[in-house]
């Protein structure tokens, strides 16, 4: 008997029933100095908010050091874990408390600029899609990764300063379609 591979496996709807957890958005306890909140809304191709999906990030820690054994570095201290998880809501909306990253080494011994590693899970993708958030009021002109970027698609890479933290929307695919690297 021969056996056939299991068929793919879209990422959502099905996420809500293990991925979440009460504190996932809270990289930082809300409060810690110079915590702030990323805010954002994920769309999909239509320009329809998607309430289904997840957003996870990882981070460096303010001096550039990750919560991590192999990071000699350090890790921000106790009350820093370097990872969020937050699922959207019914607007498909999302937040992160977190504080703003460090520059961190390239493999070339270069600085990247400070940044947030993330992922995106939802309906209708066979597997995560995994894209950065850069902020527009930092130093971003020596970064590698953001500069293999076209001009003219760096922006869907960048978060805006706002009242209340920063605001990174998602847009899956069509107008606007944030930049997703291949890892």
């Amino acid at each position: 008997m021969k056996w056939g591979s299991t068929p793919s496996q879209t990422v959502g709807p099905y996420l809500s029933l293990g991925l979440p957890w009460e504190d996932g958005p809270f990289v930082v306890p809300e409060g810690t100095e110079g915590a702030v909140w990323i805010r954002g809304v994920v769309y999909d191709g239509a320009g329809d908010p998607v309430p289904d999906a997840l957003i996870e990030t990882w981070q460096a820690d303010p001096d550039g050091g990750f919560d991590h054994p192999d990071d000699p570095r350090g890790h921000g201290g106790p009350e820093f874990r370097g990872f969020g998880r937050c699922p959207t809501d019914g607007a498909g909306a999302y937040r992160i408390c977190t504080v703003l990253p460090g520059a961190v080494p390239a493999e070339n011994g270069a600085l990247q600029a400070p940044h947030l590693d993330v992922s995106v899970f939802a309906r209708g993708l066979l597997h995560r899609v995994v894209t950065r958030i850069y902020f527009e009021d930092q130093d971003n002109s020596g970064d590698a990764v953001l500069a293999s970027v076209p001009e003219d698609r760096r922006e869907t890479l960048l978060a805006r300063r706002t009242d209340e933290g920063y605001r990174f929307d998602v847009h899956l695919q069509g107008e606007g379609e944030t930049v997703f690297f291949a890892v």
